[in-house]
Order: structure tokens, then C-alpha cells, then sequence
């Protein structure tokens, strides 16, 4: 959006009914509507129409006029930061043709007549037609787009893919899952639409205690315009106006939209979208956050470094049982395996494994592995191997406890009924992550980890990393379990996840963030949805959503204290036939109206000074809710009253300088 199109939306934004869902500036249009009628008909308001009054009349026109104006700038220049975003978005739309799957044959269609449940097969460097699901095949994709990541992404079968995105590698099939206008570039594009027009519910309580101020200030100067008829004494109307608008909080009035649009806009740069203001909103008041230890707490590239024969076996044969029951196994651990073993020249080929069945990990196995017949090899966890085979070994158990205790993860490897020996996992945590858990007990957030690994492993990791609590050998129930936990304590609760099995726990949080690279279920539970897939990201938000709050308190504070001051420069001025209100004229300002000028001019300017902060933020650095309100009355508060003071006698002197005087 160009300059002349905020322009054009700022003046388009006088309009009654734009104005009137934001009370504090309603009044103010009006108010400055009022001042053209009284400029224009001065006799019918009995009220002086000499040239020194009507000077100052057209004058209070003229800043009431910019006083609303720049209230609509800054909204406007935040729905153009959004706008931006929309058209970025929709840049990454590519209409495509797709082989979509059909009887067993290949048939050419545009990519928009795709329907939810469609299989299309999706060749070497081929767009992705549509948002689905690999359920077939694997291979690299190209998210640069959408993610801004330059490599390319391993999809395997299960994995969800976007549509518009490029693969790079391989030959994969994809279950579409959307239908045309349901895709994710068009959720993101209409949450981005829909947050210029949604109001938080923080944004909305504040808008309910400023209409109650208005209302309460608005009754108050009535009464003085009848209380001074009464005594005889007929008070300037425009004055009045001037003292109502000074009255009513109209600089955080001015900028309160903006602080609302701009906190989604500011979540998009980090490459999150955000489905809605509320989500962000609630980053702010988190209690408790629960992440994941791999790929959150640790780097999550868990890679095979030693194979750990038990009693009476060859290491050897421990190798390549572990090879034979990870050559189907896709996982990055699985990889790995097999990658370690074949680096010790261990290898089997094709005819040793056909017969054999490959059985997947799942989390309520807790194992993987290849099986034919009663003869099976699998690899996982020590206690799942253990409870589901019924296998007890103390010399292995031994060996995984040394493992966990230098904070590795062990992988026990049974076969017929025995343990054959371990497979050592190396992870460590990422880097910074040690500061950044430091940083959410600062502000007072419990932090909690969930691992699939042992105990000993899961202390070693919350130990080194700072983390409060943990929960080990955990299960996609230990997930939802733990938020319904803390929200009966009634706390607020922020997690991440990517699975099918994260959706319960994600619907149930404050705040859910789902990876772009999960699953769709994921997406529809969760409130944020990560373009990077980057978990840490998390932390961010939280960080971000006590900005937000952080700002809107601390403008809203700056708002109030320097009404204060303006009340010290106006009521003087406007009973300056009385002398005992002198005491009041703190600076000594001896024009009137030349006062009451300077008083409108602050008022107006401060809100255009105001919103590169309201749209930037204020500077946050994590610490308690005390210190925080420490410095925001000395910042915002005592520096609310004091600021006033001296700009409101600069502009009193320039006026002077000027020539100007009523």
C-alpha cells in the first residue's frame, strides 16, 4: 500500500460508522465537527466572533481535524503492513497442472479442480498441486516459499506437504486434503485478512474502560457548562470542546487499533501465522509452557555412535540385527543406524530380508523392527521392549543407565525372546536454549519437558537445560493429561506438536502451535501454525505477547499521565478570571488562549510521535511482573506528566516567537 492509498483510508476512516467502534476518537470527531459549526456560525453559539477568536476557532478546527486524522494514519499504516503480507501470500499461489490418479491411470487436470480425497502422483521437480498427505514413496521438497528455508525438506509417507512447494527429488504420491479456497496459503491469507478486523479481548475491555472514562469526563464538562451558567459566568464552548478532548484519553484512543493490528503483524515476521488475535494475545499471560525435548530442548538429529554387545554376543551381531531392523526404518534415527553399522563394513542384502515383515514405530509401542513368522528383531525403548516382550536383563539395563547418565539415548536391540545388546543415540542440547528457559522463569513461567526417554536420560537433559519439570517415557496421552492438569490449576498453558495425537492436547492449550510439517489434524487444533517448523519459536511468541501487553499497558499509562498535565495548563487558562485558581498555573502561562492552543497542539502531535511505538512496540526484556510495573509508572507514568510540561511551554514559547497571540 502506497502513501497515497494510507492517505485516502485515513480520511476514508471519518466516516461515523468506522469512527464509532472506537468511542474516545467518536467523541473527538464530533467534537471537531462542532468547532466548524462554531467557526462558521459563531453568533448562534454566543460566543465571541472577533478576529482574535476566530482565529483560535479555526485553529482548534484545524487540530482536532489532525487529532482524528492521525488516529486513522495509524490504523491505516498497520492494515497496510498486513495488506503487504496478503499480497506476499498470494504471490505464493501457482495454479499447476496434476496427474491425478484415477483407475489405475494418470490423468492431466488443473491443479484448482483437485477435490478433498484425491491422489495425485507428484514427479522430479514438479509443483505440489494442492495441500496433502505422502502416502506413498519420499523424497525432498523445496519449501523456500513458504518457509524462507533454502533446503529442501525429507517428506516421507505420513508427512504432510503444501501445496505450491517444489519437489526436488524422487517420485511421491499425495492424498489431497483440502479443497479449492480451504488450502493453507489461503487459511493464512484469510487469518492475515480477518486480523486488520478482530478485536482482542484485552483490545475490547480497554475499550470499555475508555468509553467509561469519555463518559464520565463527558458528563463533567456538561456540568461545568451549566454549573457556570448558573453563576453568571458563560463559558467559551470551543474552550470547553478543547478541555473534553484533553479530558478523554485520546492518545491511547488514537493509537489502540494499531497496537491490535500490529501484534499480528508483528507474529507473521516471524514467519507464524496466527488464526487469531486472541492467541497472541494469551502468549502474554502464559503460566506454563510444555516442549518436547527432541528438536525444542535438544538439536532433535539424534545419530547411532556405538553398538553395546550384551554377555556372550558379538558386537557384531548386535550391528547387524540393528541394520536388518532399520533398512526400512525412514526415521533420522533409523538413518543413522544404519548408516553406523555399514561404516563397520556390516551389511546384508536383499534376500536376507524379503520374507520379513518391517513393523513401524509407534508411540504406544514404543519399538520398531522387522518380523517373520515368531522370529522378529526390534529396536526401542528399554521399558517398552521390556513390558511388551517380557524381557528382563540387568547387564543391559546397566548399559542404558551409563547411556542416559552422560545424556545419551539407549536403544535396546531383542531378538527371539533376549536382548542382543544396546544402540547408543547421541543428542545435545541446541545452543542458547539454557538462556532462553532462564529467560521464562524470569517471568515467572513453569517450564515442563516430555521425552520418550528414560528417567535417567530426561533429569540429565532438565537438569542441564534449566527445566522445572519432565515427564519421561511420555505418551501422546501424558501430553493432553499435562494441560488439562495445569488448567485445573487455572493456568494458562502454551505447547507445541505436530502429530495426529498432539491435536486433543493442542484444541485444549492457550496456546497451540502446530509445525507446518505436521500433520493437517495438528493445524485445525492449534492456534498458530509455524511456517519454519522450528519449535524453539514457541519461546518467541510468549516473548512477543508480553510485549503486546507490555505496550498497550504502558501507552495506556503514558495516555492518562499526560492528561494530567494538560489539565494544569487548561483549567487555569479557561477560569483565568479567577484569580484564586492561580496557584494551578504551574508554568506561568499568561495568554490563554495562546495556552489552550498549545495544550490542542501536544494533544494532536503526540499520538503522530507515538505510533512508530505503538507499531514497533515497546522494548521488552523478560523479568517479573513487579519489575515491570516498576518501570512502567517511572517510564510512562511519572514521565507521562513530565514530557507534557515541557513540550506544551516549548510550543507556548514558539507561539509566541511566532507572533501568535489571541
Amino acid at each position: 500500500m502506497n502513501i497515497r492509498e494510507i492517505v485516502i483510508n485515513s480520511l476514508k476512516g471519518f466516516d461515523p460508522r468506522n469512527e464509532i467502534k472506537n468511542p474516545v476518537m467518536f467523541i473527538t470527531e464530533i467534537a471537531f465537527v462542532l468547532s466548524i459549526f462554531i467557526a462558521a456560525f459563531p453568533s448562534s453559539f454566543n460566543v465571541p466572533s472577533s478576529g482574535v477568536y476566530m482565529d483560535f476557532y479555526i485553529s482548534v478546527t484545524v487540530l482536532l481535524f489532525l487529532t482524528v486524522f492521525f488516529s486513522n494514519l495509524s490504523t491505516s499504516l498497520s492494515e497496510s503492513q498486513s495488506k503487504a503480507i496478503t499480497e506476499s501470500l498470494e504471490k505464493m499461489k501457482v495454479s499447476t497442472k496434476a496427474n491425478l490418479l484415477k483407475d489405475g491411470k494418470i490423468e492431466i487436470v488443473e491443479s484448482d479442480k483437485l477435490r478433498k480425497g484425491d491422489i495425485v502422483l507428484v514427479r522430479k521437480n514438479e509443483i505440489i498441486p494442492a495441500d496433502g498427505e505422502v502416502i506413498k514413496g519420499s523424497g525432498y521438497v523445496n519449501e523456500s516459499n513458504i518457509t524462507g528455508e533454502s533446503r529442501p525438506v525429507l517428506k516421507l509417507v505420513g508427512d504432510s506437504v503444501t501445496g505450491s512447494t517444489m519437489l526436488v527429488t524422487d517420485e511421491i504420491t499425495v492424498r489431497v486434503n483440502v479443497n479449492p479456497g480451504e488450502s493453507f496459503i489461503d487459511s493464512m491469507i484469510n487469518m492475515v485478512k480477518n486480523s486488520v478486523r478482530e478485536r482482542t479481548p484485552n483490545e475490547i475491555a480497554l475499550s470499555i474502560f475508555l468509553s467509561g472514562v469519555t463518559l464520565i469526563f463527558l458528563i463533567v464538562v456538561a456540568s461545568i457548562f451549566s454549573i457556570s451558567n448558573y453563576s453568571g459566568v458563560r463559558p467559551n464552548i470551543d474552550i470547553l470542546i478543547v478541555l473534553l478532548i484533553a479530558l478523554i484519553p485520546t492518545t491511547i484512543g488514537g493509537l489502540l487499533p494499531a497496537i491490535g493490528i500490529a501484534a499480528i503483524n508483528k507474529v507473521s515476521q516471524y514467519n507464524i501465522i496466527a488464526k487469531s488475535g486472541k492467541a497472541v494475545e494469551n502468549a502474554g499471560d502464559i503460566d506454563t509452557i510444555i516442549l518436547d525435548k527432541t528438536g525444542t530442548i535438544t538439536m532433535g538429529e539424534r545419530e547411532a555412535v556405538k553398538f553395546y554387545p550384551n554377555m556372550n554376543v558379538d558386537e557384531r551381531d548386535v550391528a547387524r540385527a540393528a541394520l536388518m531392523s532399520s533398512l526400512n526404518d525412514e526415521t533420522i534415527e533409523g538413518i543413522s543406524i544404519v548408516r553406523l553399522a555399514r561404516s563397520e563394513n556390516i551389511d546384508v542384502n536383499d534376500d536376507e530380508i524379503k520374507d520379513y515383515e518391517f513393523i513401524p514405530f509407534s508411540s504406544e509401542t514404543g519399538f520398531s523392527g522387522i518380523r517373520k513368522g515368531d522370529h522378529y528383531i526390534y529396536k526401542g525403548s528399554l521399558r517398552s521392549l521390556s513390558e511388551k516382550l517380557n524381557l528382563q536383563d540387568q547387564y543391559i539395563n546397566g548399559i542404558c543407565k551409563q547411556i542416559s547418565l552422560k545424556g545419551g539415548t539407549a536403544i535396546p536391540v531383542a531378538s527371539d525372546g533376549k536382548f542382543l545388546g544396546v544402540i547408543e543415540l547421541n543428542d545435545i542440547l541446541k545452543p542458547g536454549i539454557k538462556d532462553r528457559i532462564n529467560d521464562l522463569h524470569k517471568m515467572n513461567i513453569e517450564t515442563v519437558m516430555l521425552t520418550g526417554d528414560d528417567e535417567v536420560t530426561a533429569a540429565y537433559f532438565a537438569r542441564e537445560a534449566g527445566i522445572d519439570d519432565f515427564i519421561a517415557n511420555s505418551k501422546p496421552q501424558d501430553k493432553y493429561n499435562r494441560v488439562v492438569m495445569e488448567k485445573e490449576r487455572e493456568r494458562m498453558v502454551a505447547m507445541i506438536g505436530d502429530g495426529t495425537n498432539d491435536a486433543p492436547a493442542l484444541s485444549k492449550a492457550d496456546v497451540a502451535m502446530a509445525m507446518n510439517t505436521g500433520t493437517q489434524a495438528a493445524k485445525d487444533a492449534a492456534n498458530m501454525i509455524d511456517l519454519d517448523s522450528t519449535p524453539t519459536k514457541l519461546i518467541d511468541v510468549i516473548f512477543l505477547g508480553k510485549q503486546i501487553l507490555i505496550t498497550r499497558g504502558s501507552l495506556t499509562t503514558f495516555s492518562i499521565a499526560n492528561d494530567i498535565s494538560k489539565y494544569f495548563v487548561i483549567i487555569p487558562a479557561m477560569f483565568y478570571m479567577f484569580p484564586e485558581l492561580g496557584f494551578l498555573n504551574i508554568l506561568d502561562l499568561t495568554d490563554p488562549l495562546r495556552a489552550i492552543t498549545a495544550a490542542l497542539i501536544f494533544n494532536t502531535i503526540i499520538i503522530v510521535i507515538l505510533v512508530p511505538l505503538a507499531l514497533r512496540g515497546v522494548k521488552y526484556s523478560p523479568s517479573s511482573a513487579s519489575d515491570l510495573l516498576k518501570r512502567n509508572i517511572i517510564i510512562y507514568g511519572f514521565g507521562g506528566i513530565v514530557f507534557p510540561f515541557i513540550v506544551i511551554y516549548i510550543i507556548y514559547l514558539l507561539l509566541s516567537l511566532g507572533g501568535i497571540a489571541w
